[in-house]
């Protein structure tokens, strides 16, 4: 079986996407806006070995298999791709024809990982960090731009620039925080800094932030000498879970809730309670499943061997929920999935604008892990199998008392501090 046949099987002609391969044959439009080609025999292997996103993944980093044209809109091409079409004949040519391939088995690109020792264990959490997080601070500059936030941004407008929607979602975070003059906020999972940097300008707090990537850290350490802020802002290179100062006014977690793992709610959502003095509020910002039905932890999942090691995701009421076991009350939650989509179409392009430097610094292995993950995360966002959440919690007085104001009027930016 030639295997522009395999592809013309699977794959059904109005999906439009062009293929060919090194044994000469082809399949698609012959004006096809993306194609699929497939190099080497390597790549057939890797398809067969594991017949799933693993599979194409391995292919596609390794260079084995070519993308030729808009990563994007191939991915949104191809997926889903339901394989009700197919009979128990067709499947049955198609094991046979690659069973062979699937013996081989060939060494997965250096880039795919899988940790050792106890999930969530505080090494085994640094680790995981470590290989995302640490991938080069300059390869991020290129990917991120300015501003190094490294989560969804908020547009005001759907042509807002991304540093205005990224000033706008520390902004909007600040704001549900009710943040003032004076206050103390703790930043987990503060990223290069840019959190504790805007609520301390702006807002005039003092703000601790803390990461695990020993790269984000020096970089938001120089960020605040170079302010001159170093007597009002810390950013440290340390587990959330060492942090020994307590009765702060506000905590954000912006990003960190998909590290932490399912099981590990109910602690992590009392750690930051105890943190909070009483009537203090606690903003959560993380990705989530549309519901709390899908799984939550995928092995061998794309996400989990090159990007996100032990990264786990679970439905907005599985996360609120825990925030409440935990002593919170809720007092507001939304939905930014749109948003996220909008934030990663900028970091597409600007990857794919910085190629060749984003090459140099990180390797073109790396480079293609971030340009098919990101992709697919875009277009995880755009056909709701992902979403993120942002949601307020606060911390009671003995009394019941809130401290929350009867409108908080999210939406309206106060006066700047001054």
């Amino acid at each position: 079986m030639k295997l522009a046949d395999a592809f013309s099987m699977i794959v059904p002609a109005e999906r439009e996407v062009g293929f060919r391969a090194y044994d000469g044959s082809s399949a698609g439009p012959p004006d096809a806006e993306v194609v699929l080609d497939v190099r080497t025999p390597r790549a057939v292997e890797f398809f067969a070995g594991a017949p799933s996103q693993l599979g194409l993944a391995r292919a596609y980093v390794s260079g084995d298999l070519e993308i030729v044209g808009d990563t994007y809109t191939a991915l949104s091409r191809l997926y889903p791709m339901p394989l009700d079409h197919l009979t128990w004949k067709d499947k049955l040519e198609l094991a046979k024809a690659f069973a062979p391939h699937a013996l081989k088995r060939p060494t997965p690109p250096p880039q795919e990982r899988r940790l050792g020792g106890r999930r969530h264990s505080k090494n085994r959490d640094a680790e995981a960090i470590h290989h995302h997080y640490d991938v080069s601070n300059r390869f991020y500059t290129y990917v991120l731009g300015p501003s190094m936030a490294y989560t969804c941004a908020v547009f005001p407008t759907a042509d807002t620039s991304l540093e205005v929607a990224q000033d706008e979602k520390f902004d909007l975070v600040c704001r549900k925080l009710g943040l003032q003059p004076g206050m103390r906020l703790l930043d987990v999972g503060c990223g290069w800094g840019g959190m504790v940097l805007h609520a301390v300008k702006n807002y005039g707090v003092t703000a601790i932030g803390v990461t695990l990537s020993e790269q984000q850290a020096q970089w938001g350490q120089q960020a605040i000498a170079d302010a001159g802020l170093g007597n009002v802002a810390q950013i440290r290179f340390s587990d959330y879970r060492d942090v020994p100062e307590t009765d702060f006014d506000a905590i954000s977690s912006i990003g960190l809730t998909e590290h932490i793992g399912r099981a590990n709610y109910p602690s992590y959502f009392s750690f930051l309670y105890d943190k909070l003095r009483p009537e203090g509020r606690m903003l959560n910002h993380t990705i989530t499943r549309p519901n709390d039905g899908w799984q939550t932890h995928f092995k061998k999942s794309f996400i989990n061997r090159y990007v996100f090691p032990d990264g786990e995701l679970s439905g907005p009421a599985q996360v609120m929920t825990a925030m409440s076991a935990a002593g919170f009350e809720v007092r507001h939650e939304e939905n930014l999935r749109e948003h996220y989509a909008l934030t990663l179409k900028h970091w597409c392009e600007n990857l794919e604008d910085n190629w060749d430097a984003a090459v140099a610094e990180a390797g073109l292995g790396t480079a293609r892990v971030w340009r098919l993950y990101m992709a697919a995360s875009r277009l995880g966002f755009d056909i709701n199998q992902i979403q993120l959440h942002q949601m307020l919690g606060v911390k009671l007085d003995a009394g019941g008392a809130s401290g929350m104001p009867l409108r908080p009027g999210y939406d309206r930016a106060p006066a700047a501090f001054t």
